[in-house]
């Protein structure tokens, strides 16, 4: 389906790429605004790619065996596989099964760390204004997303998940000394994912190897930040309800074109929250994780359907290249 030969970014898309509905548009002489080539990303992964694709809220090794076989069936690639609960709601053999099956399939398994704001003691989480939302409450927060990081690189995992601004320089500080293995990377929640250019090259310089951003920024914004960073980005094609519902399939190839290098997440609106998971949610946990693989072939049906789906990664890849740090 893919050519990951030939990324799109630094062009205005491939010579065959065409906006939805462009040439119908243009037969009733309605104007279609021109791509600008200037508006596209100058960066890509370091395998050349423009784009990858991740598969979140996994919850558990059975919820991993049913994305990979949906992922099968189904043929969607996938680069990587992220759960959201947390290391803490996992046992060691359940995290050992889940890299065992995601190794087996050369993809990216990426566990959240650590107690959060939302399920710890204190009220300002729960207020209108939801104060100091996912952050890691004093020390003893901190020092569980530590202890979950040492346990899950032990356990073989190799993505982190991270929702809080020091954690990550934490985590990235025993990175480059070599506590966490150096192939270890951090993936900035979209939680507290950054709206604008200062503020995701200041994620970028405090380690994080991949952002999430808001599913509500427009393509201009990511355009923006693409003139400051190089550090990937992650994207919620479709948001949970949570972080807003937006549903973004028809700006796929634009995504791509600006955000580059991207991962494209096939998330699921209109589906209960189920962090954190436990067995009584089994049923509901492995039906959105087989809908949320289904989503994605929509979605690369239609990347395909626009000419635009060239220059994805080699499945398999995961490390982000070089990025700037603050020093650590």
């Amino acid at each position: 389906m893919t050519d990951a030969s030939t990324p799109l970014s630094g062009q205005s898309g491939p010579p065959s790429a065409r906006r939805p509905g462009e040439t119908a548009l243009a037969a009733l002489g309605h104007p279609v605004p021109p791509a600008d080539p200037s508006d596209a990303s100058p960066h890509t992964f370091p395998d050349g790619g423009s784009w990858r694709t991740e598969v979140p809220s996994v919850e558990g090794p059975e919820a991993v065996a049913t994305v990979l076989k949906e992922a099968r069936d189904l043929d969607v690639p996938v680069h990587r596989i992220s759960q959201g609960s947390g290391v803490w709601m996992l046992t060691d053999a359940e995290i050992t099964e889940m890299v065992g099956a995601c190794s087996e399939r050369n993809v990216e398994l990426c566990l959240f760390t650590g107690p959060r704001g939302t399920w710890d003691t204190g009220a300002g989480t729960r207020t209108p204004s939801g104060g100091a939302g996912l952050r890691a409450r004093g020390h003893d927060a901190l020092a569980g997303c530590v202890e979950d990081a040492l346990r899950a690189t032990e356990l073989g995992v190799r993505c982190l998940l991270v929702a809080d601004e020091g954690v990550l320089l934490t985590l990235h500080r025993l990175r480059t000394r070599g506590v966490l293995p150096a192939d270890t990377t951090f993936k900035v929640s979209a939680l507290i994912g950054p709206v604008n250019p200062a503020s995701y090259a200041v994620y970028e310089h405090l380690g994080a190897d991949s952002i999430n951003v808001p599913s509500d920024l427009t393509l201009e914004h990511l355009t923006e930040i693409r003139r400051v960073s190089r550090a990937p980005m992650d994207f919620y094609l479709e948001a949970p309800d949570d972080l807003g519902g937006y549903v973004r399939m028809y700006d796929i190839a634009e995504l791509i074109r600006r955000g580059a290098p991207i991962y494209l997440k096939f998330g699921l609106s209109k589906a209960p929250g189920i962090y954190p998971y436990g067995a009584h949610l089994r049923d509901l946990t492995l039906d959105t994780a087989r809908e949320r693989v289904r989503r994605g072939r929509l979605a690369l049906d239609l990347l395909a359907r626009l000419g635009a789906d060239t220059g994805m990664s080699p499945l398999g890849s995961r490390l982000p290249g070089p990025l700037d740090r603050f020093p650590a």
